[in-house]
Parts: C-alpha cells; structure tokens; sequence
C-alpha cells in the first residue's frame, strides 16, 4: 500500500511538473517581447517627431542669399552670371545706318532709273563684297549703280575711272560723295583684233607696275595714287564700246589684270561686264585668263587673279 501510494505521488508531481514549467516560460518571455515592441515603437515616434520638425523648420526659415554688387564679382563669376540671368535691360537701342546706305536708299527708291547689271550679275560681285569689305573697289565706268557700289564697300575706299567729263559732273552734282577721276583712252573698237596680237608679245607678259610697262595696252594715265594702291576688287563695266568709233575695253581689261598680279601678295577679284560682246569676251579670257574664271552670270564674269610677285617663274596665264 506504500509503494502504491508512492507512485500515485510521484506520478501525480510527474504529471503536473511540465505544466508549470511552461507558464513560468510564458510569464518569463512576454515581459521581454512587450519591452522590444514598446522600445521599436518610441523609437519610430522620435524618428517622426524629428523628421516633421526639420520639415516645419526648412518651410518657415527663409534662405538667406547674401548681396553681391558686380564690381565684386570675379570674371569667371561675371561670366557665369551672366551666363544664367536674361539681360537687366531688355530695351531696344536705336543704332543709325550707314551715311553712304541711307543715301542710297533714298535715292534708288526716288528714282526709276536702274543699274546696268541684273539682279543676279550684281549678287555675283556681292558676295565677294560681303566677304571682303571694307577693301579697296576701282571700277571702270561712273554711272547709276555707283552708289550702289559705294555703299556695299561702307568703309572702305571705292573709286572711278569715267572716261566723260560732262558724265562726271552730272552725276557728281547729283551724288557728291562719290570719288571718280577722268581717264582718257586713245584706243578705238576697231583696233581690238590688233591690239589683241600685240598683247600676245613677250613685253606685255611681264608683271610689274602699268606706268612703267612698255605693253602698248597698258595704261599710264590715272593719278599717281591710284597705282601705289592694292586693289582687292577691280570692275571693268567701262569705257563705252558697243560701237566702232567708242574706245573699247582692250586697255582696261588688260591692265586690271596687271595690277591685279603685280600686288605684293593675296588675290585679286576681277569683273567684266558686257562679256556678250566681241571685246569683253576675247580680252577678258586672254588677259585674265581662262584659268582663273570663276563664275559667269549673264553678261558679268568674274576671275580671281593671285599675285605673281610672291612666286617667281608663275606663268602670265596658268
């Protein structure tokens, strides 16, 4: 009866052993699992309490940018400011044109007289103008599109050879700015196809100054001035030659090409108008040569002719 009530004892606190063991590790562990969650929790409020707060401050308290006067700006800053912000002043300011355009304007739309050239002869000399101007102009010939000239070479010295005295004054009277000389030619159409064999001989070949040239062509008689100049562009639209007694483009031509290779260095830009006719056609390709045409537009060619100082033993025609 003591064994059996033994067992029955023993079995009973065997029994009833785990039970508490496990209550006692539930009691144990929830306390620490509630601290963790209250701790992640208090922690994550902060965190929110921080951030809203940096959020308030960064919306209320404004940027301060401090003041900079510009003459105490450094170049690079200068030019990265002025890089980044639109010009302070966006007026616009009245700039005035040319003397010389504003006379041309006035006067071809007051007259309807219009230039010897077409529009599209014109634009050929144009855009070499555009690329060269202000330079050095002589044209051959004084007539109504000598404004015109003038004022596509604004600033530069543009200058003409008028073979009429009466021509001169009528037109000078009219435009006074214009700086044209009075040339006399002693050579006659009808003399073209000698005057073309005599420019085909070994004196008229040789480059050097027109006054001093022994070429029967080459002409002697403009002012002493006008050859000690670098022409950078020569128009031959003159003297008159559409008939046999006027003096014809044989000299002209001729020499504009001389002066043109007896620069002392670059190029030169040659035109000859009126290349429809005998003369122009035959003078223009012998003297300026072939080999230098650049462009023909109608009635005008152009040539550009290097300077033959610069290189010895260079061919009068290439």
């Amino acid at each position: 009866l003591s064994v059996s009530v033994s067992v029955s004892v023993s079995l009973s606190l065997s029994l009833q052993s785990p039970p508490i063991s496990r209550n006692m590790r539930l009691k144990s562990q929830y306390p620490i699992n509630l601290k963790l969650i209250l701790i992640c929790f208090s922690f994550l409020f902060l965190l929110f309490l921080i951030l809203r707060s940096s959020f308030s401050s960064s919306q209320k308290i404004p940027t301060l940018v401090p003041s900079i006067h510009p003459s105490n700006l450094s170049d690079s800053s200068k030019e990265q400011q002025s890089a980044t912000c639109p010009p302070a002043d966006l007026t616009p300011t009245c700039t005035k044109i040319s003397p010389s355009l504003a006379q041309a304007l006035v006067h071809y739309t007051t007259s309807n007289i219009t230039p010897q050239q077409t529009f599209k002869e014109i634009s050929v000399s144009l855009r070499v103008l555009q690329k060269k101007s202000p330079c050095n102009f002589l044209v051959f010939g004084l007539g109504h599109d000598s404004l015109m000239w003038t004022s596509l070479n604004h600033n530069g010295r543009t200058v003409f050879l008028e073979e009429d005295k009466s021509w001169i004054k009528l037109i000078t009277e009219k435009i006074p700015t214009l700086e044209s000389y009075h040339v006399v030619y002693d050579t006659k159409v009808t003399e073209a196809d000698e005057l073309l064999e005599i420019g085909m001989r070994e004196e008229c070949k040789v480059v050097g100054d027109p006054r001093f040239s022994k070429c029967q062509l080459a002409l002697k008689g403009f002012p002493k001035e006008l050859y000690e100049i670098e022409w950078d562009l020569i128009m031959v639209d003159a003297p008159t030659g559409y008939f046999d007694g006027a003096p014809g483009r044989m000299s002209a031509i001729y020499t504009a090409g001389l002066i043109a290779r007896n620069r002392e260095e670059g190029e030169t830009d040659v035109f000859v108008h009126d290349v429809d006719r005998v003369v122009e056609d035959k003078f223009s390709k012998a003297f300026l040569c072939e080999g230098y045409l650049r462009e023909q537009e109608g009635k005008i060619r152009h040539f550009t002719i290097p300077s033959h100082r610069t290189r010895s033993g260079r061919p009068f025609c290439p």
